[in-house]
């Protein structure tokens, strides 16, 4: 019960009165140390009060938690240095990540907690010693096998085509080898290689992928932008595509240009996935992914239904017309490739002039270029505009989200001689097998001499009020009125020595 309590106190909107309660419940538990606190035990997610806070974004219990966990080794002057308890927040051995909940939660304010004490410095500390060293040398390890990759397919077993021609627009001049064609010379061997190494690289990513599937959930895990969603869904299709053609290869089935084809699209459009470790593209990419999973993919359901309508009325305009003089919509196919590329003004509107074009190509084409050009373009553009002005706010504290979410990540897969445990061992300074983190924290010279001055008025008011009182003690035989104006007096000067110091308070800051 006294844990339900304190998952309830956690969500309360008045932060102060949960933070009393909060602390009232605690004294009265038996077990404040150990695996039966109250503080330890999770609901049914898996959540203890602790992590509930950090992913409902409750900053202010947060901060109130974290105050209790720390421990002050010294302080001199402005300067003093803290140990904070890393239980439950450290992604060490942890199955439900502190910092994961947070950047995989929806709310906005549970971000905000990655720039509080000491979550900021943990991070900070973790990306700079092992995260960013590692994600570099990754990321140049993944170009070096995609140019390898792309090297195996430019020199793709091919000889020259023996058969005749069926069709005057055929245009084929070499075709597939079979498969005991495909590996005689020494270049074929070298090919070999680069090819097993294609293989056991997609291999390797549907190991590491598909346990992270199963663990965080498939909606969270390709759903999140944060935890690089879209680009989990790319090299995962990439390594199906190596395996497709792999399978083709060892079949001798022709059309493997198809699966080879979307893998090289695929696979270099995955190298902008590791432009998050980079604070000058990471913003970026938050931004293309923006643009494309909400502006464009709406914008593609209507582009589809002007380009199909249109499409079909050319290649009906042409359909009795000699393909030989004007080929752009020989065949429904064409038809449809060729109003996409006159939708995005790739190319100018086909034309012949040496033969007669059917009049109602002028009148469709011209309404054409005035629906899609003038209007659905020009709208794409504001959409894009008004998207770029809502995310420039908050993209870079989603970029550093996503370096927290790449830390962990990286905290996950690597080994653990290679990621060493971030703190320090409590038994050091006598607090037990928990680990700590130091924080040096300086204050602001100038904050600490506001607060000098203040301590000091508060002292000189209790002063003047003492003086008042022992007058009034050593005048009470005195008259009534005469006390009153002691009194008075006593007060008024008072206040008047207080005022003074306060108005020297405000100029100095």
């Amino acid at each position: 019960i006294g844990n339900t309590v304190l998952h309830i106190l956690v969500l309360q909107p008045n932060k102060t009165f949960a933070c009393h309660m909060y602390s009232l419940i605690l004294s009265y538990d038996r077990n404040k140390e150990g695996p039966g606190s109250l503080e330890l035990i999770a609901n049914n997610e898996g959540l203890t009060p602790f992590k509930l806070a950090g992913v409902e974004g409750n900053t202010v219990m947060f901060q109130y938690l974290m105050q209790k966990r720390k421990h002050s080794l010294w302080s001199f002057g402005p300067l003093t240095t803290v140990l904070y308890d890393l239980t439950e927040i450290d992604s060490w051995a942890e199955d439900q990540s502190f910092l994961e909940l947070i950047v995989s939660t929806k709310k906005r304010e549970a971000r905000q907690i990655l720039d509080l004490t000491p979550v900021k410095e943990l991070v900070s500390l973790k990306w700079n010693m092992y995260g960013r060293p590692y994600f570099c040398f990754l990321a140049l390890f993944y170009v070096l096998y995609m140019v390898c990759f792309t090297m195996c397919c430019i020199y793709r077993p091919l000889k020259p085509r023996t058969g005749n021609k069926t069709n005057s627009r055929d245009n084929t001049i070499y075709v597939q080898k079979m498969l005991q064609e495909s590996y005689v010379t020494y270049e074929d061997e070298l090919r070999l290689v680069g090819e097993l190494i294609t293989v056991i690289g997609a291999i390797v990513i549907l190991i590491l992928e598909i346990p992270d599937i199963l663990r965080v959930g498939a909606a969270k895990y390709f759903g999140q932008t944060i935890l690089g969603g879209p680009f989990h869904i790319i090299v995962i299709t990439y390594a199906c595509m190596i395996l497709v053609t792999m399978v083709m290869r060892l079949t001798s089935t022709t059309g493997e240009v198809v699966p080879m084809s979307f893998a090289l699209v695929l696979g270099w459009c995955n190298v902008m996935y590791f432009a998050r470790g980079f604070q000058m593209l990471g913003p970026f990419t938050i931004m293309i992914q923006k643009m494309i999973f909400g502006d464009l993919m709406r914008f593609c359901w209507l582009m589809a239904v002007v380009i199909l309508g249109f499409a079909s009325a050319f290649y009906i305009i042409f359909q009795t017309e000699n393909p030989e003089n004007l080929g752009q919509f020989y065949n429904y196919p064409m038809s449809l490739f060729t109003t996409f590329e006159l939708f995005l003004t790739i190319i100018d509107g086909p034309a012949n002039y040496d033969v007669d074009l059917p009049f109602m190509y002028s009148v469709v084409y011209f309404a054409f270029a005035i629906i899609a050009t003038l209007l659905m373009l020009n709208l794409l553009i504001a959409m894009m505009g008004d998207t770029h002005w809502r995310v420039a706010h908050e993209r870079d504290e989603l970029w550093r989200a996503q370096v927290v979410a790449t830390t962990v990540m990286l905290e996950r897969k690597l080994p653990r001689c290679l990621w060493p445990r971030s703190g320090i061992c409590g038994r050091e300074y006598g607090l037990g097998d928990r680990w700590y983190l130091r924080v040096e924290d300086k204050v602001d010279p100038s904050k600490h001499k506001m607060m000098r001055y203040t301590e000091a008025f508060k002292a000189q008011d209790r002063d003047n009020y003492d003086k008042g009182f022992e007058k009034l003690e050593i005048n009470r035989n005195i008259l009534y009125k005469k006390e009153l104006s002691a009194l008075s007096l006593s007060q008024s000067t008072s206040r008047t020595s207080s005022h003074r110091g306060w108005e020297i308070l405000r100029r100095n800051t």
